[in-house]
């Protein structure tokens, strides 16, 4: 099997779960884009146990929360495509009015020059932090 997510993390692990993680796979172009991946190897969502599914959208809704608190940004975009890597993850995308793509999905043309915004030294823990806040309120 030749799958990233089932052969290494998918980036800097924030936080982790017997079924799921929360990585940050350092992308440049997005760089506070979270990934929510599966620890099973599915294709798709409904191949999850009814009790796997919620947990995910749980962590799903933790990163987004982390991300509006440590980042602030004007948008959060979650999306599950999984065309290019089969295997059951969401991106958690902080967006800004002046990004590059806005308002068009990140994954759509540029619509403009901006530079990314950067993420300061201390992001990974922060992002962490707000993750283990949420999920314990």
């Amino acid at each position: 099997m030749d799958c990233v997510f089932c052969s290494t993390s998918g980036g800097q692990v924030v936080h982790a779960e017997a079924d799921a993680r929360i990585v940050w796979p350092h992308e440049a172009e997005h760089p506070a884009l979270l990934r929510v991946v599966t620890t099973a190897h599915v294709r798709e969502l409904t191949d999850l146990a009814p009790a796997v599914r919620q947990r995910v959208f749980t962590l799903v809704c933790a990163a987004e929360s982390a991300l509006r608190s440590v980042v602030a940004p004007a948008k959060i975009n979650v999306a599950s495509l999984g065309n290019v890597v089969p295997h059951v993850h969401w991106h958690v995308v902080p967006r800004y009015v002046d990004d590059a793509y806005f308002p068009q999905p990140i994954w759509a043309s540029k619509l403009r020059d901006a530079a990314p915004r950067p993420v300061r030294a201390s992001f990974a823990a922060d992002v962490a932090a707000a993750i283990v806040r949420e999920l314990s309120s």
